[in-house]
């Protein structure tokens, strides 16, 4: 009996983790993005009425780089805004706390069914249903309660307690967590959220579109950042004063007030810095983190497309190959025409500058990318997504007027090229991108949480 749920807790399991579920059409992105809650003041240090130290637990998982990178960024915005007075304790709550497989091996699981996207797709279906919701929401109380409870009680930062506060930027860490909170501030009698006492915040890092198991009830905030996820929210029983729309938190690289256009003297400064020519048109290649999505083929189509356009460099071509050294080799050994200049990077950690030097952008659609992409003003060509979880940012992006979607390399050529040779049309995307834009996003989303712990800790 025990294997058998065991293997329904793999389908269950990958099924839930599939983040692009909406009840209504994709298309309901509106141009227009205003949050959903007034947000005003500078982008420095608040001083904090409390002297004692708060400390914040983030549960998440690595399956992709998202979840890691807002844990990350919500951390550096904590920083930033009340240095020394909240300390962060990021968890991947599945590798470090899963009981067995497939839990703990979630992580390769997902570089699996993210390289045979038809699978994807099937588990996908399957988890999107109420039979699948139900099945994961059984399994992981019974299989995964006790041991992720080791996790949630574990002393977090200096303090030699538990978290003050919880927060969940994976879509699989809101029912169960919520329950064993319930538990732990009942001193083990009652599982029942309402229970519960010590906060809890979820920060969902889908943009076009999000599976169901990201929207609780029971949860004290959750922060979305669109309006087609404010919406699944609701249709999920998530009432209005419990929804936060600021947008997705991002990389400390690309915060800012408001999102404005670059001079043409911090264009020139930028290129500098990363060694490109500073007067020839741009197009940056980007394939995420592992470089998956056939980045070559892509590449070669983009640069023979630009490079017979003169006999001397007219464009610059980057490519950033991420972690696909094969990708890479094969790319720095390919002859292009004369009127492209290019230059092939492995993994980078300046993204934010490659961004902010380049005039067009090639992409997976990710939404942590789209949402840098759109700060930067950047013109977006999506070239591949995964079934469900990445589906509705093609359409976010569309709709909002800053870019389009084609997985054929030859067609994307034609379509960054013309971009690239229409200055009117570049300037209407560029402001497109920068109007879709939330650069304030990851420091309002950590203003309200940390308002939300210091209050908790006042109690």
């Amino acid at each position: 009996m025990i294997r058998l749920l065991k293997t329904v807790a793999l389908l269950s399991l990958l099924s839930s983790s599939t983040t692009a579920f909406s009840s209504q059409p994709w298309g309901r992105h509106q141009k227009t993005l205003n949050s959903r809650k007034s947000v005003s003041g500078p982008l420095y240090a608040d001083s904090s009425s409390s002297d004692d130290v708060c400390t914040i637990q983030i549960l998440m998982s690595d399956t992709g780089g998202g979840h890691r990178a807002s844990a990350n960024a919500l951390r550096d915005a904590f920083d930033v805004l009340h240095p020394g007075k909240i300390e962060v304790d990021i968890v991947d709550i599945y590798t470090d706390y899963g009981p067995f497989w497939p839990y703990n091996d979630y992580v390769a699981m997902y570089k699996i069914m993210a390289e045979y996207s038809f699978l994807w797709g099937i588990f996908y279906q399957f988890g999107a249903t109420p039979f699948g919701l139900w099945l994961n929401e059984i399994l992981l109380e019974t299989f995964c309660f006790e041991p992720f409870k080791k996790c949630m009680a574990r002393p977090s930062g200096s303090t030699g307690k538990r978290a003050d506060m919880v927060v969940s930027v994976h879509p699989l860490c809101q029912d169960i967590p919520i329950k064993i909170l319930a538990d732990l501030d009942s001193s083990g009698a009652s599982r029942n959220p309402k229970d519960r006492s010590t906060p809890f915040a979820t920060v969902v890092t889908d943009l076009g579109g999000a599976h169901p198991t990201w929207f609780n009830p029971g949860v004290d905030k959750c922060f979305v950042p669109s309006d087609v996820l404010y919406q699944c929210a609701r249709d999920r029983g998530v009432q209005a004063s419990q929804i936060i729309e600021h947008g997705l938190p991002i990389r400390k690289g690309f915060w800012a007030a408001e999102a404005k256009p670059e001079s043409d003297q911090e264009k020139l400064e930028f290129r500098a810095k990363v060694g490109m020519e500073s007067d020839l048109p741009s197009v940056l290649i980007v394939g995420g983190g592992d470089g998956m999505g056939g980045i070559v083929d892509i590449a070669k189509a983009v640069g023979d497309k630009l490079g017979s356009s003169a006999d001397t460099p007219s464009y610059e071509m980057v490519v950033v190959c991420g972690k696909n050294e094969n990708a890479k080799s094969t790319l720095e050994s390919t002859n292009f025409g004369p009127g492209v200049k290019v230059d092939v990077k492995g993994f980078v950690y300046n993204m934010d500058e490659w961004m902010k030097a380049s005039d067009a952008l090639i992409t997976k659609a990710g939404p942590g990318t789209i949402a840098e992409a759109s700060i930067c003003g950047l013109p977006c060509m999506m070239f591949s997504y995964l079934p469900g979880q990445e589906e509705g940012n093609i359409p976010y992006v569309e709709n909002a007027g800053f870019g389009t979607y084609s997985g054929e390399p030859d067609t994307i050529a034609e379509t960054v090229t013309s971009w690239l040779a229409s200055p009117e049309k570049m300037t209407a995307m560029q402001n497109a991108a920068l109007e879709a834009a939330r650069p304030s996003a990851t420091l309002d989303i950590a203003k309200d949480l940390a308002a939300m712990v210091f209050e908790a800790k006042k109690k």
